[in-house]
């Protein structure tokens, strides 16, 4: 397996970009997300790791050997489509043995090697069935077989489990995930959707307008965003933003909403205008005692929890609470911030300003 390393790829369609100078670096057995909504530049970076799109400027090593203009036949990769891309004239055995045959492997050890593969993805049963007839999760498996049989350097995969209904993608992201486990590849993997990359990812980079917004650990990027927008992309609901004017003096540990202070991680550097304060959901509580208030709109039911949507002074927000309390539209009540966990950002460019993650890298490359 390999580092991938990406330092300042760009790629141009014309007088579009898709792709505009992203830098960052997989790690050897990493399994890496690329994710962010359509349009984004997601499948572009990964096409051009892979060999099937040449960049317009900008360099991309593979195991330390720079391949940015090297086919996809020149890498030692393996790439994985959304929609299986299988030959439907061939059965299993044939489909997957189809890489290991094409480059002159004997035809007894191409057999040994599918029946291994066929063995860590459990599809022994239908080796010998045509996959036309099979289910998307066991077709899903076959590409995912012919893919690994030959051990490549790195693993490419555009959405692997779109094609699957939610119930049973849930449990493929399962099994996919406990797969790089067991074989211990460096994999990429594109996705929209967010919760499949907290699920699955070593580490995360979330795309938007061709450019990098933030790239780290999950954890990371879910509570500390970089920017306002991964704030809004990652968590459900997401993060609440509330928009307000003031200042904040060196050293500080409040912000003022409509003439209320809340408190927020110590400053170490001051701020004014226009500012926004992030808070996720789970850590707004209710408390007669708080002069910061807000108006119950609505209130979503959610077995053990439920989501409470408020009208606020600075905009709406949503608090995530236990079922058992009882709010009911209408009232007014008192709202509490855990400061320890909320990130101010720049009202005008919505970079993140402050917050507890002063100290920690949020964005590299």
């Amino acid at each position: 397996m390999a580092q991938i390393r990406i330092q300042n790829v760009r790629k141009e369609f014309g007088s579009f970009t898709a792709v505009r100078s992203s830098s960052f670096t997989v790690e050897d057995g990493e399994f890496f997300m690329l994710l962010g909504p359509s349009g984004c530049g997601k499948t572009t970076t990964l096409r051009m790791m892979a060999g099937l799109e040449l960049p317009t400027s900008g360099e991309i090593y593979i195991d330390g050997e720079e391949v940015a203009m090297k086919r996809a036949s020149q890498r030692d990769i393996a790439f994985v489509f959304q929609m299986f891309a299988l030959y439907p004239h061939m059965n299993v055995r044939k489909n997957i043995s189809y890489p290991l045959l094409s480059q002159g492997m004997p035809r007894a050890e191409a057999r040994r090697q599918v029946e291994e593969v066929a063995r860590i993805l459990k599809i022994e049963h239908i080796l010998d069935r045509p996959v036309g007839g099979l289910s998307g999760g066991d077709r899903q498996r076959v590409a995912l077989g012919r893919a690994i049989v030959r051990r490549p350097k790195a693993f490419f995969m555009d959405e692997p489990l779109g094609a699957l209904d939610a119930e049973f993608r849930e449990h493929m992201a399962e099994e996919l995930r406990a797969l790089h486990d067991r074989i211990g590849a460096t994999t990429v993997y594109v996705t929209h959707d967010q919760l499949e990359a907290m699920q699955m990812g070593d580490k995360i980079v979330v795309m938007n307008h061709g450019v990098v917004e933030q790239f780290g650990k999950p954890q990371e990027i879910y509570d500390w965003p970089a920017t306002k927008f991964v704030a809004r992309f990652i968590g459900s609901p997401a993060m609440n933003l509330l928009d307000f004017e003031g200042a904040i003096d060196v050293g500080g540990d409040s912000v003022e909403l409509s003439g209320q202070k809340v408190s927020v991680p110590s400053s170490r550097q001051g701020a004014g205008g226009k500012l926004t304060v992030g808070v996720r959901p789970e850590h707004i509580s209710f408390s007669d005692a708080s002069n910061y208030r807000g108006r119950v709109v609505a209130t979503e039911y959610l077995g053990t929890t439920q989501i409470i949507t408020l009208a606020t002074p600075n905009g709406e927000a949503k608090a995530r609470t236990s079922s058992r309390e009882i709010i009911r539209a209408g009232e007014t009540i008192g709202l509490e911030f855990n400061s320890s966990t909320i990130t101010l950002f720049e009202g005008a460019n919505g970079q993140a300003l402050l917050s507890q993650a002063n100290e920690r890298v949020l964005r590299h490359g």
